[in-house]
């Protein structure tokens, strides 16, 4: 007997009692047990447990959903090691907002928060800077990738990734994480078909592992829906996983999903909250409605949005110099819409070419140094990133200096894993979920 399985039998033998879990965790679990344990043999909401992340970690179906994620993150990486792809870590403190949304952390050490009050002007506080100007957690690793991508070809990443966005809903985290590739491509089939692929691989390995059988068999992660019960439940989960390995999903543009939208509502089929214009983009019902309604179980690929409703960095649906306004005007990118769940994947063409990358950041608003210019010479760039707040220079420079046609996508990992498992708010899949005013542990 290995001391390790020696340290786990006294560990067991140590055990005289049972946490007792509620109506949601199933079968007790052997732990160390007080007087006033949190954890009783009775119902607990799941607001209740998101207060004591720490022990909710040791009900039986939280355990599941560790063991889910971690067979999970296993099967992706096999996915993309038999594709040669590069597995890259990118740096979690980053110079720039990737979305241009401002939704971002500024990072500063304790010590710069206790003298900020006894400073005064841009330069004194400037002048405590820890890296010399502001940096922030990461909203996406998308840009750290593209610099990759022109060396190695395909790569992916793994990794936590935070929003300061005040959002109090189900689908919604502050730290969450982000699974990211980018490819060498010209064609934005490409990018969804790796999409496509990787998803089905995932489930269908899943569906033969002892995961499954545990999932189908225990699912407790949420309560019935209206008017349901466990077994129309466990169906309903056993579509989900189904509809993931039919295929191929369908494939619709921005303007066709509106004009869906506007055609059901005209027709009374639907009565929506928003009018489905074409300058807002697609609101949750608006999504419900096509995943239910185009993909008939199975998830669908949006392509083709507005330019004004996505970032900057998106290459234009047609960008020939035969182009005509209308495809100018949209960008050559897709989300991907789960039936329930929504969106869980998006990506995109990356603009590539240095000029028209230039003319997209100034249109946007996004910082750029004084000295950085329109022009691909190199003679007198900038070699390295400025001081300025959310200088992206460096990622001008990706093109400055020669780039290739490349796209990518991230897809939410946390929602994905929600979706496998039944589980319809995001933070009972999180084992420490961070949301807008609340971090515990």
């Amino acid at each position: 007997m290995s001391a390790w399985e020696r340290a786990e039998l006294r560990a067991q033998s140590s055990r005289s009692q049972n946490c007792g879990t509620n109506k949601s965790g199933g079968k007790p679990t052997p732990c160390l047990l007080g007087p006033t344990y949190p954890i009783q043999k009775k119902y607990h909401t799941a607001e209740y447990l998101r207060a004591i992340p720490h022990l909710r970690l040791r009900i039986p179906f939280n355990a599941l959903l560790a063991r889910l994620r971690s067979e999970c993150d296993f099967l992706t990486a096999a996915f993309f090691r038999g594709r040669q792809f590069v597995r890259l870590q990118p740096p979690i403190i980053t110079s720039s907002d990737c979305e241009g949304a401002g939704e971002v952390f500024t990072l500063s050490p304790r010590t710069d928060l206790a003298q900020v009050g006894h400073t005064t002007g841009k330069v004194a506080a400037r002048s405590q800077e820890f890296f010399r100007s502001p940096k922030y957690l990461t909203v996406s690793s998308q840009l750290h990738l593209e610099a990759f991508v022109h060396e190695h070809r395909r790569v992916w990443s793994l990794s936590p990734t935070f929003r300061a966005e005040k959002s109090d809903t189900p689908r919604h985290l502050s730290e969450f994480w982000m699974l990211e590739a980018e490819i060498r491509t010209e064609s934005l089939d490409d990018v969804m078909d790796l999409v496509e692929d990787l998803i089905r691989s995932l489930t269908r390995s899943l569906e033969k592992s002892s995961i499954a059988k545990e999932i189908f068999a225990d699912n407790r992660g949420e309560q019935p829906h209206q008017g349901e019960n466990n077994v129309s439940r466990l169906h309903r989960l056993q579509r989900r996983w189904q509809g993931l390995q039919d295929g191929p999903w369908p494939r619709i543009t921005y303007q066709e999903a509106k004009s869906i939208l506007k055609t059901a509502a005209v027709n009374q089929k639907v009565n929506f909250d928003h009018e489905p214009l074409q300058s807002l983009g697609l609101q949750l019902e608006h999504e419900r409605f096509i995943a239910s309604e185009i993909g008939k179980g199975s998830p669908v690929f949006v392509t083709n949005y507005p330019r004004e409703v996505k970032p900057f960095y998106m290459l234009p649906s047609n960008f020939g110099d035969d182009a005509d306004g209308d495809d100018r005007s949209t960008v050559a990118c897709f989300d991907l819409l789960f039936p329930d769940a929504c969106e869980v994947v998006g990506g995109s063409l990356r603009e590539h070419r240095f000029a028209q990358l230039s003319q997209s950041m100034h249109q946007q608003g996004l910082s750029r140094s004084s000295q950085s210019e329109t022009s691909t010479e190199s003679h007198n760039p900038p070699l390295s990133p400025s001081g300025e707040p959310g200088n992206l220079d460096w990622y001008l420079d990706l093109r400055r200096y020669g780039s290739v046609p490349h796209g990518g996508f991230g897809l939410g990992f946390d929602r994905l894993l929600g979706y496998l498992a039944g589980v319809d708010n995001i933070r009972d899949v999180a084992p420490w979920p961070r949301y807008y005013g609340r971090c515990d542990c």
